[in-house]
């Protein structure tokens, strides 16, 4: 599966830990992330990750076009709701595209890891018959 993950700069130490912690079941698939965070997964874990522009920069909308191409599966999005960010506007179309294509997004640690507990057992497996009638 396509995994995005993100995180606001106050969120990234949360996100190096979840990664590190989760590493065993996030290295089976195939990870995406904003800029800077993808770099500090990297650096922490070794695990590859394909790495979009960052956040404010149009890395949210790259994976919100992914998202719109139905070839995003899951969206892990550690966001700080105690900070403005200048770039709410692509934030937010980001979450409402994940909720127009029903794709599981989590925007904190405790939804993270029900998430990844449920890739682990497999309860995702409805994302590969959509991309299999998709041909994919």
């Amino acid at each position: 599966m396509k995994i995005a993950l993100i995180a606001h700069d106050k969120k990234k130490p949360d996100m190096i830990q979840f990664a590190i912690a989760y590493k065993a079941i996030l290295e089976k698939h195939e990870l995406y992330a904003t800029g800077t965070t993808g770099l500090r997964i990297q650096e922490a874990t070794g695990l590859p990750t394909h790495r979009f522009q960052s956040g404010p920069l149009g890395g949210d909308q790259q994976i919100g076009a992914m998202i719109a191409q139905n070839k995003m599966d899951m969206v892990i999005f550690f966001r700080d709701p105690l900070t403005a960010q200048p770039h709410e506007p692509d934030v937010s179309a980001l979450i409402r595209l994940c909720d127009v294509y029903s794709i599981p997004l989590a925007t904190n640690m405790g939804t993270a890891e029900v998430l990844i507990k449920g890739l682990e057992r497999g309860d995702f497996a409805w994302r590969k018959i959509i991309h299999e009638k998709q041909g994919e």
